[in-house]
């Protein structure tokens, strides 16, 4: 199983990597390079195994009706010869930790409805929480620390997302 460790400066080519190879268009290589240009990768890991980068994740900071205090998870990637062995799991797993030592209170997600529920992630909606995406049960919250949820309304991600908004 690989190690699950904070981005260093000599693993960003390998991150460019595995995003290229794990996603068919440039869009979430040209995102982790803006939010690290930015200086707003809140949370920044990478999955080594063997000395290789085979697994990346990011937070960045989200905002709900003006007001910080959450993170956004995306992107996560595997290298497409390692997928579905568990490390995108170690990944989430390690970022929410991250993301709680980071002060974060809560961290939302745009992904798969079937995937993040075994995290703890819920669908936002409900809960009165919208996206600029339009995006319904794949917009996810997971409270990470109790009482701290934001109040409600729209949670944007940081400028750098504004392609895809």
């Amino acid at each position: 199983m690989p190690t699950i460790r904070p981005e260093l400066p000599s693993d960003i080519p390998a991150i460019a990597e595995v995003l290229s190879s794990a996603f068919p268009s440039p869009d979430e290589t040209e995102l982790v390079k803006a939010l690290r240009h930015n200086g707003h990768l809140a949370v920044s890991l990478v999955a080594e195994e063997d000395g290789n980068v085979v697994g990346y994740i990011a937070c960045s900071p989200v905002s709900v009706n003006g007001k910080s205090g959450g993170l956004g998870l995306a992107p996560v990637a595997v290298v497409p010869e390692q997928q579905s062995l568990g490390i995108g799991c170690l990944l989430v797993e390690e970022s929410l930790a991250a993301a709680k030592a980071a002060d974060a209170d809560y961290v939302v997600v745009l992904g798969h409805s079937h995937y993040y529920p075994r995290f703890g992630f819920q669908a936002a909606k409900p809960l009165g929480y919208d996206n600029e995406y339009a995006a319904d049960e794949s917009f996810m919250i997971i409270e990470l620390k109790p009482g701290r949820l934001p109040p409600k309304g729209m949670i944007k991600y940081g400028p750098e997302f504004a392609p895809w908004s």
